[in-house]
């Protein structure tokens, strides 16, 4: 029986590394942000959280909040001519401003 090779973060050690500045704990205010809809966001995966983390080929995208699913955001994003919904926890978006 052929098996799966890796898991959903394989071959990324370069894409989720953290500069040095930036290792510890992260600040309180990026982990509890809100967001309203239709609110235009960039994606930028935060490595140290694994929960609500998006898959790693959207990484650098940017999309708009359509709504809330729980403690995560729906976030709608272009992708090869498709639109996508991504469920993202807040720790993984930075705004980029109203539209």
């Amino acid at each position: 029986m052929v098996r799966k090779i890796g898991g959903p973060r394989r071959k990324s050690r370069y894409k989720l590394k953290k500069e040095r500045r930036e290792k510890g704990k992260i600040s309180v205010s990026r982990f509890m942000q809100s967001f309203e809809a239709g609110q235009r966001v960039n994606l930028s995966i935060e490595p140290s959280i694994h929960k609500g983390a998006y898959h790693l080929r959207f990484i650098g995208k940017s999309g708009i909040i359509k709504g809330k699913r729980g403690n995560c955001y729906e976030v709608c994003i272009h992708d090869g001519g498709k639109e996508k919904l991504l469920i993202v926890h807040p720790v993984h978006l930075k705004s980029a401003g109203k539209e």
